[in-house]
């Protein structure tokens, strides 16, 4: 029998994350349709991308629809970031009373420089006592639900401190801390460090989920066994993606390891994105978010480059479904119908996203 890597993991509130293999949250990304297919495929926890503190507490129509939560992809967190402890606990206040999130997550990774330039994001690694007060503040504010913090190791080689910032918010009420293995300056070039990441797992009693290059269930497996986690969260490797969760759990339980979605399932799996979109949505907005995702789907597949460059000059819906197709049936007819796995693991170095991993 294979060893078992991923143990429930609980929190406070009555909150339990039966297998701990969540989805990271991405910006522009993980909005509920790309959560629902991803909870469909053994995900077992999603978080929203990210919303400003002061966007909700300014009533933004967009940002309320941004932290819509569903009841079947639940357990789900909203994910916040902000610079001012008492705006942060104000706004987390705000997001229980509107989606009863199952956990408030804090943004202390985002690098982008809109985000930083206002002291949020991974900013905060470089002021570790106003992140303690920040999560210190919004623990008092929304108890009993449970309060998490998505971070990075560091703001640069020169200043990796992720284990003195894991500490401060463990004390300040943390119970969960999402380690995402690089700088602020690294952005999404080079490799993860998971070294920093075991050093943060050993130096906190609560539960730590590692984040990075995730992109093949051995990988998974590897890094739960060596890294002192309790779980993974898996971001770039999910896009286009969402059966890297069913296919690492089930390599998990039973150590086989099942192929890569073929064609057909890549298309269909994009149609039912772009259907969820566009009742998210309408088709307008749906078709131009869904050019990004169905270039994802169709990666690793052979003739996907033509593909996408036709997909991203769709305008209506049909048109999209139509090149969807054709493309499927020409993959069909020759027999090319499968994925090349490592071009489905190559992961950009440049994030497709504003906040991800």
């Amino acid at each position: 029998m294979p060893e078992v890597l991923l143990k429930p993991i609980r929190l406070g509130g009555g909150v339990t994350i039966e297998r701990p293999l969540a989805l990271a949250p991405m910006a522009g990304v993980t909005n509920w349709p790309f959560r629902r297919l991803c909870k469909e495929q053994g995900c077992g926890l999603v978080v929203t991308e990210f919303v400003s503190d002061k966007a909700l507490l300014y009533d933004s129509p967009r940002t309320r629809e941004m932290i819509l939560l569903l009841d079947d992809e639940r357990p789900a967190g909203v994910q916040l970031f902000g610079a001012e402890p008492e705006t942060m606990a104000r706004a987390a206040v705000r997001v229980v009373e509107l989606v009863r999130p199952d956990l408030i997550d804090i943004n202390m990774g985002c690098p982008a420089p809109k985000v930083t330039r206002g002291r949020g994001g991974s900013s905060l690694l470089k002021e570790p006592e106003l992140a303690q007060e920040i999560v210190r503040q919004v623990v008092r504010a929304v108890a009993p639900v449970p309060v998490t913090v998505k971070m990075r190791i560091g703001w640069d080689a020169a200043s990796i401190n992720a284990v003195e910032v894991a500490r401060r918010v463990e004390e300040a009420g943390a119970q969960m801390i999402t380690v995402h293995g690089r700088t602020r300056q690294q952005h999404y070039s080079g490799r993860a460090d998971w070294d920093v990441i075991a050093a943060v797992a050993r130096a906190v009693s609560i539960p730590v989920l590692g984040n990075g290059d995730i992109t093949d269930p051995r990988i998974a497996a590897e890094r739960l066994r060596t890294a002192f986690v309790a779980g993974l969260a898996i971001g770039r490797g999910a896009l286009g993606n969402p059966w890297i969760f069913s296919r690492t759990l089930h390599y998990l339980e039973t150590g086989e390891l099942l192929p890569e979605a073929n064609a057909r399932q890549r298309v269909e799996m994009a149609l039912r994105h772009l259907d969820l979109m566009i009742a998210y949505k309408g088709e307008f907005l749906a078709v131009r978010e869904m050019r990004k995702h169905a270039a994802w789907y169709l990666k690793g597949l052979y003739g996907a480059a033509e593909a996408r460059a036709n997909i991203n000059r769709a305008e209506r819906a049909e048109e999209m479904r139509s090149l969807l197709l054709g493309f499927l049936e020409r993959l069909e007819r020759s027999g090319r119908t499968e994925v090349d796995p490592e071009a489905v693991a190559a992961v950009d170095e440049e994030s497709p996203t504003s906040c991800g991993a």
